[in-house]
């Protein structure tokens, strides 16, 4: 009996404390202290997947209309255009009434003989219009063109016109010639063209001013 008490008892010390507290088992769910700092980058990850769609969205949306935009502009310019040539005519019609204005036109047939470079004008000795012109100019004149080269205004009555050209003739050598025309200046616009022509017969050109009636 002795020896079984002396059994019991040192078993008894073997096993842990009755008042020890027992330990608990770790738990998988429980969340660990690396886990908490990982979860706001997470959130941010969502938030900005969420706002993906909305930013593509965006980007989706129809483009401008710039042929509609661009003919608007159009037409605004040819009405700023139309505008203008109105003005124009409005201020040319105040400036130089019907009944005291003077034309004087310059046109040139062929231009074999003679390539024009200067025109002076002078309506009863008085100086008007002195005219240089470029070779593109001088070109266009050649090609059929007709300039306005004077544009005023006259008193009813009798005036004289002297117009001279200076140019390059035959040869190319320098040439220089002058035409003179007595006019009636009537009530109404009185239009008048220098006409350089060319000679075939004498080889050189002509000049001549004509009254359009």
């Amino acid at each position: 009996m002795a020896l079984v008490s002396i059994a019991l008892a040192a078993g008894a010390f073997a096993q842990a404390p009755a008042g020890a507290a027992p330990q608990p088992a770790p738990d998988a769910a429980q969340a660990q202290p690396g886990d908490a700092a990982a979860a706001p980058p997470a959130a941010a990850t969502a938030a900005s997947d969420a706002a993906a769609p909305a930013d593509s969205s965006a980007s989706a949306e129809p483009p401008v209309d710039t042929k509609g935009l661009d003919e608007e502009i159009q037409g605004l310019k040819k009405d700023v255009v139309d505008l203008n040539k109105d003005l124009f005519v409005l201020e040319e019609e105040l400036l130089f009434p019907a009944n005291t204005q003077v034309a004087i036109f310059v046109s040139m047939d062929v231009g074999e003989f003679f390539a024009v470079d200067n025109v002076t004008l002078k309506i009863d000795q008085k100086e008007v219009a002195n005219y240089l012109y470029t070779p593109r100019e001088a070109e266009a004149l050649m090609k059929g063109g007709v300039q306005r080269l004077y544009l005023g205004n006259l008193k009813v009555g009798e005036h004289e016109l002297v117009a001279f050209f200076t140019g390059k003739g035959p040869n190319e050598r320098d040439y220089k010639r002058g035409a003179t025309l007595k006019f009636e200046k009537g009530i109404g616009a009185k239009y008048l063209e220098l006409k350089i022509n060319d000679r075939q017969r004498k080889q050189q050109p002509e000049f001549e001013i004509k009254d359009w009636e």
